[in-house]
């Protein structure tokens, strides 16, 4: 049964152009990074939501995309848009948990994730995605994390209670890098970036608060656009490009 503060959360994010911070700019410039690769791409977006990265990487590679998310109502909304941009057919929405994947190792060319990884952790992220890649296979993905050493109290209670390992740009390319991965590119995400999120979110939330829905849950859904606001010099997300050694 879920809960006052699920049904809020699921409610506004699901019109949402993107679930997290981000851009096609960004998407672009990462898929770049990345280099040369196969004439068609295997690629799995994991934690996809309603496909902001899903469409544009099957646009740009001509490879199969195959989209994971927990949630199945954006991945409803993900086929319709696949099917809407003449992208169907090179799009396969998986419903599955991103640490339980129905995926065979070995034969991923480009496993993506765009600010989901903090549900398992950068650490075990890694650790198990990296199973999924083919030889010369590639990760990226968005991690939220750290820019300054000493972060405000209300940045830092915020990020404590939703992720209590972030650690900064430093500490994860240490990690990525006894975890056996060559950090071939790290690119903090722009302001531009998380307005792209913001601003859709915060229309949604006085959409649904004129429409009735449990003011405390509104509240609690928005309040990370706020302490955005106040503290945003003291965390961002990071794009990570990534090969195993």
């Amino acid at each position: 049964m879920t809960t006052p503060l699920e049904r809020a959360f699921h409610a506004a994010h699901e019109d949402l152009p993107r679930e997290a911070p981000g851009s096609e700019e960004t998407t672009a410039l990462l898929l770049a990074l990345v280099g040369e690769l196969p004439e068609r791409p295997r690629i799995v977006d994991i934690g996809c939501g309603t496909g902001p990265a899903t469409l544009p990487l099957a646009a740009a590679t001509g490879g199969e995309v195959v989209a994971v998310d927990r949630h199945e109502a954006y991945l409803r909304r993900l086929k319709a848009r696949a099917a809407t941009s003449g992208l169907g057919g090179r799009v396969r929405p998986i419903a599955a948990p991103m640490d339980a994947l129905p995926l065979p190792g070995g034969e991923t060319d480009l496993v993506w994730s765009e600010g989901a990884a903090y549900i398992m952790g950068f650490d075990a992220a890694l650790a198990y995605w990296r199973g999924l890649l083919a030889p010369g296979g590639t990760i990226v993905l968005t991690e939220a994390e750290w820019t300054t050493d000493d972060p405000a109290p209300g940045a830092r209670g915020f990020w404590d209670e939703a992720y209590p390992g972030m650690r900064t740009t430093a500490g994860n390319v240490v990690a990525a890098q006894r975890a056996g991965f060559t950090v071939q590119a790290v690119y903090l995400l722009p302001d531009s970036d998380w307005d792209a999120y913001y601003r859709p979110l915060a229309a949604r939330i006085e959409v649904l608060r004129a429409a009735g829905v449990d003011p405390d849950a509104l509240a609690e859904v928005g309040r990370e656009i706020e302490v955005r606001r106040a503290h945003g010099d003291d965390y961002g997300y990071t794009a990570y490009v990534l090969r195993p050694r």
